[in-house]
């Protein structure tokens, strides 16, 4: 078991630089190789780019990744693949445990070349173990490789909020985000910003993809699993998510990621 970082560690924030890589532009000699790390502060990593794909998952803790103006969470049960040659930034905050997966590009890509999500099933952390041990036979690295890479699936769910950038939309998003009790609905911010709710209903679709209500659950599902990787209880997280019971908090949850707050939450 990793130990846990110190809250006193997260004074001090860490900004990692990377270089931007394309794929093919430096030999990848491996298939599959893995890396993890307890991040000793809240750190932030700039926009780059790597010559591999990347599969991107915490064994504790929640951390973010964003490609534009998507923004991902990655926790112990939902994961994401990062395509080789996509520019993405991150951060995590101290005491995060991070496991990521690098996979070769000389053979075909098992999943898109788009970043998805992916959930980290037990047969999936089974397998992604067995790669990180050290001293693994080649032969035992060759069976376990060719099993993940069978059973590699991109997941239904995922941790995904695009956040729109408009003028109209921007005091909205940034309300939301920094605190998702935030109850106003989309007629109160209608007449908050002298607009019809018809159209912060289009502008919300055309730049999100989505409804106003969807928006705000996917923003609501993001902090609920960044509280429960801490191992907050579930009424607290549903209070915080700004949900008025746990059953509704779980509902929408289960409905947003596919999977219960339970399974997020640390144990």
């Amino acid at each position: 078991m990793r130990p846990a970082v110190p809250a006193r560690a997260r004074a001090v924030r860490e900004t990692r630089t990377l270089p931007s890589v394309a794929p093919g532009a430096v030999e990848v000699p491996f298939v599959v190789a893995c890396y993890d790390e307890v991040v000793a502060r809240d750190t932030t990593w700039n926009e780059h780019s790597h010559p591999f794909h990347e599969l991107l998952w915490n064994q504790r803790g929640a951390s973010t990744a964003v490609v534009g103006n998507r923004v991902w969470t990655v926790a112990p049960a939902l994961g994401l693949w990062m395509p080789a040659g996509t520019p993405h930034s991150g951060s995590a905050a101290a005491g995060t445990w991070l496991r990521t997966s690098f996979f070769g590009t000389g053979g075909t890509a098992p999943l898109p070349g788009v970043p998805v999500g992916v959930e980290i099933t037990p047969l999936l952390r089974l397998l992604l173990d067995r790669l990180a041990e050290p001293g693994l036979p080649a032969a035992s690295r060759s069976v376990t490789e060719a099993m993940l890479l069978d059973v590699l699936t991109p997941s239904p769910h995922e941790l995904l909020v695009n956040v729109p950038v408009s003028a109209l939309l921007r005091p909205i998003a940034d309300a939301v985000r920094a605190d998702p009790r935030d109850r106003r609905t989309l007629a109160d911010w209608a007449a908050e910003l002298g607009v019809s709710a018809r159209t912060v209903t289009r502008a919300f679709n055309a730049e999100t993809g989505t409804s106003f209500a969807r928006w705000v659950t996917a923003v609501r599902a993001q902090h609920a699993v960044a509280l429960l990787t801490r191992g907050w209880e579930v009424e607290e997280v549903a209070a915080e998510a700004g949900y008025g019971s746990a059953s509704a908090f779980g509902a929408a949850f289960r409905r947003t990621t596919g999977l219960t707050p339970g399974v997020f939450r640390a144990r």
